[in-house]
Formats: C-alpha cells, structure tokens, sequence
C-alpha cells in the first residue's frame, strides 16, 4: 500500500475517532460548537441516538486501523477499500441528507484514499 494512501487512511481514521468523541462523550458540551444548525434544545433529547451514531463512526475508524496493520499486502488494500467504501456512503448520504460539508469533510479524503489504492492496485 501506498504511503500517501496509508496517510490519508490515517486521517480518515482519526477524523472517525473524533467524530465517535464527539457523539459518544460530548454530544451536549463540544457539539453544540460543531453543530451550529442543530437546534440547542435537541441535544439532551438525542444524546443517545448521537452515542450510536458515534459508535458507528468508532468501527470504521477501527477498520481503518486494522488495513494499515495487517501484514499482507493484498488484504491491506482489501480491507481498507472496504471501510474507505463504507465511509463514502456515509459521506454521501450525510452530504445529501443533511449537509454538504459532511460530504466534503468525510467522503471527499476517503475518495482521495481509495482512487490512490485502485491506481496502486492497476500498476
């Protein structure tokens, strides 16, 4: 795999962690920040189905971590084509469904990741 593809699976990873920090753990305090077309009086009331939400976000970023240490070179690229492919769905039905910046933020880099693995993959 390639390093930039490993660097840009890292961010994907890491922008899940925070995504599953910010749902599971400080949905009423640091969210209200982050989702300012969300009306206040909403979080309390959704806390939980925001801690599902981020426990979602928690499995593709543990998916993404596994492609990067797993030892064969295929099954490298394999796995993280799968979860990269999960995140875009995500992205796109969050861009279409309630944001575009989700698109932008989560799907556009996952993209990026998975044109660099089928480029690898092609040569």
């Amino acid at each position: 795999m390639p390093l930039v593809a490993k660097i840009i699976i890292g961010v994907v990873a890491l922008l899940h962690i925070y995504f599953l920090w910010l749902e599971m753990f400080a949905w009423t305090t640091k969210a209200k920040k982050v989702f300012r077309n969300f009306r206040e009086d909403l979080f309390e009331p959704t806390k939980t189905l925001a801690a599902n939400q981020g426990l979602y976000n928690g499995f593709l970023a543990a998916g993404l971590i596994w492609s990067l240490i797993i030892q064969d070179s295929q099954w490298q690229v394999y796995v993280g084509l799968f979860f990269l492919s999960c995140v875009v769905v995500a992205g796109i039905y969050g861009g279409i469904t309630a944001s575009k910046k989700i698109f932008v933020v989560q799907a556009l880099p996952a993209l990026i990741a998975i044109i660099l693995l089928l480029t690898h993959l092609l040569l």
